[in-house]
């Protein structure tokens, strides 16, 4: 009773391919998720109907990627072979031929991806440990004692921060200390510098900047080490780094972020509009806050469209077009190598017709009707010689056997008047008229007796 039932239940777990397949799909697109990774791309394919197939590659391994036409068209550059991607994917499988894929979401060439990627990791383990909560954000003075500088000596931000500054407060004292804000060294000098301000405390808030360049230029601003400065800082710290659309990871940690150096010098600078200033202050934090509560419901949302994606027919559709993609090159290749039959055999044909010719048939007639000419005048002389021959072999042996013969020695025929042949005594009677024919003539008898 066991036996039986062990083999239903190893009956019920027996898998048709189909199914297979889609629940390998499944597991992949739930477990993995969305996936970073970075390879060479290799067999690019652009087809009709917008997608994109290749494959990523590196030293030692490849995988099959497509990225649909929806996707691709964000993407900002031409890609080709060989070129070295950062790409953003979801594994998933291929279900009528059970290959394993990527599906790509997002693509950008390898070296800014990666500093990207970077900025977002550092950014999400910053953001986890607590590092940019908005608790931890201190309002700047609204009459400070002095303001601090830390930025380059020589640089085009210090002028435009110290133009905003004598502009609006023109008694306020201004401490600077110089750092470099590009290059590796920037790091530990900025690092420095703020640890410096804090130790002398000497002024009531810090900005901490630079003016705009590149992403590599502005990333000493996205090291861990001067953001967790920032964050450490017993001064409240404005960041402003580059122009308004450069974020950077010291935005985050600090209290207050500027979209330029000058906005810098006007946030912390009092003047005559102070309750505007002080509006604007609480406006650009409710900003930040909706921001945040936009990115979470944003995360949120990817969550639940995560979700909806592994249920959505839009993931059939893909694979759909895919296998469409797939039977189109198929069909190109078949109908291309139809042609190329149908021409060769147009090709044989034309051989064959050309050998098929009136005039070479008509000229082979003439040599065919030639030849059977003068095989029948051979046959026809070889004929008529045997013939001959055989004729006088003929004569000869009728010579032998002729009566004409037998009479030239002598002898001769005797015939009743009716012609019958005289060769018995008995056949006659006396006095009865005969005829005898000699070698020469004949000779008519009559019978006087007959003897014995």
């Amino acid at each position: 009773m066991n036996h039986l039932n062990e083999s239903s239940q190893n009956r019920q777990q027996i898998f048709t391919v189909t199914r297979l397949n889609s629940a390998v799909r499944m597991i992949l697109e739930q477990d993995l998720g969305l996936v970073w990774l970075t390879g060479e791309l290799s067999n690019l394919a652009m087809p009709s109907s917008g997608h994109w197939y290749f494959s990523l590659k590196d030293i030692s391994a490849q995988v099959r990627c497509a990225m649909f036409k929806g996707n691709n068209r964000r993407v900002s550059f031409r890609p080709q072979d060989g070129m070295q991607v950062l790409v953003q994917a979801r594994v998933s499988l291929y279900e009528p031929r059970g290959d394993y894929q990527l599906i790509i979401e997002s693509m950008q060439p390898a070296g800014d991806g990666m500093l990207a990627l970077r900025f977002e990791e550092l950014k999400r383990r910053l953001d986890a440990e607590g590092l940019f909560d908005e608790a931890r954000k201190r309002p700047l003075p609204r009459e400070p004692r002095a303001v601090g500088l830390v930025t380059s000596a020589t640089g085009a931000a210090l002028h435009d921060i110290l133009t905003v500054l004598r502009r609006r407060a023109p008694d306020l004292p201004v401490f600077i200390y110089p750092t470099q804000v590009q290059g590796s060294a920037a790091i530990g000098q900025i690092v420095a510098a703020i640890q410096l301000a804090n130790r002398r405390a000497e002024v009531d808030v810090l900005i901490v900047g630079r003016g705009g360049g590149s992403l590599e230029d502005l990333w000493c601003f996205n090291e861990e080490a001067v953001a967790r400065a920032i964050s450490r800082s017993a001064i409240p710290v404005v960041s402003a780094v580059g122009h308004e659309v450069d974020v950077t990871i010291s935005d985050f940690a600090a209290d207050l972020r500027a979209p330029t150096p000058s906005a810098a010098a006007e946030l912390v600078a009092p003047d005559r509009s102070a309750r505007a200033q002080r509006l604007a202050h609480l406006q650009q934090r409710l900003a930040q806050a909706m921001a945040r509560r936009q990115t979470a419901a944003s995360h949120g949302f990817a969550l639940l469209q995560k979700r909806l994606d592994h249920q959505d027919p839009k993931r059939r559709l893909e694979q759909q077009s895919q296998r469409l993609d797939e039977l189109a090159s198929r069909l190109q290749q078949l109908l291309a190598s139809r042609l190329h039959q149908g021409e060769r055999r147009l090709a044989n044909l034309e051989l064959r017709l050309q050998a098929q010719s009136p005039e070479k048939l008509l000229a082979a007639g003439k040599r065919r009707h030639q030849l059977a000419e003068e095989r029948l005048h051979s046959l026809m002389a070889k004929r008529q010689s045997l013939a001959g021959h055989r004729l006088a072999m003929l004569s000869a042996r009728l010579d032998g056997v002729s009566p004409l013969a037998t009479l030239g020695r002598g002898y001769s025929i005797t015939r009743t008047q009716g012609g019958e042949v005289i060769s018995r005594a008995s056949q006659v009677s006396p006095g009865q008229s005969l005829v005898t024919t000699l070698a020469e003539g004949s000779l008519r008898v009559r019978v006087d007796c007959i003897g014995d």
